[in-house]
């Protein structure tokens, strides 16, 4: 299937609020019911994360956007402690957040990590150690554990890092 991604619009807002509710619901059921609680990621912050540019959507060739992602550069105030490990680099990364996904398209998670490591070479992502289908992806697309860090709220996630040879100075346009 074909994907195009794009950076989020206003317009985009309620479908990208279902989305997360559909994620929310998927994580819940899957093993995962203490990551995105109180209705994280709430809609004051997607619409803060699309007016800086740093929301994207993911739209099959009908125009249906399907995913979304956040993805944002360095450096994460989170990313400044990292316990048990360390990172494979200090070079300038980014950082996917909140990908989710209405479960429509198969991969489409490693269609969004591909479409960002295509854009820089260093990424950083976090996970809830109860995010099973989150680390397994991560895994699978060559990140490697580097330890744990802390979110806003105090809790630990597992943080992964993949490093590439493309130009770490070509981030997003």
């Amino acid at each position: 299937m074909e994907i195009t991604i794009r950076k989020a619009e206003p317009a985009d807002l309620d479908r990208l609020m279902e989305i997360f509710e559909q994620a929310r619901r998927f994580m819940a059921v899957s093993g995962n019911p203490n990551q995105w609680v109180n209705g994280y990621p709430q809609r004051e912050l997607i619409e803060r994360e699309i007016r800086l540019s740093h929301c994207y959507a993911c739209c099959t060739a009908q125009g249906r956007v399907v995913a979304t992602f956040c993805f944002l550069p360095s450096p994460d105030p989170f990313y400044d402690r990292i316990d048990d490990g360390q990172w494979l680099n200090d070079a300038p990364y980014y950082v996917i957040h909140r990908l989710a996904s209405d479960g429509t398209v198969k991969g489409i998670g490693k269609i969004c990590i591909d479409w960002c490591g295509a854009q820089c070479g260093n990424l950083r992502i976090d996970t809830h150690a109860d995010n099973w289908v989150m680390q397994r992806l991560a895994e699978r697309c060559g990140f490697q554990r580097c330890g744990i860090v802390y979110v806003a709220n105090g809790t630990p996630r597992i943080a992964y890092q993949r490093t590439l040879s493309t130009n770490l100075s070509s981030a997003t346009s």
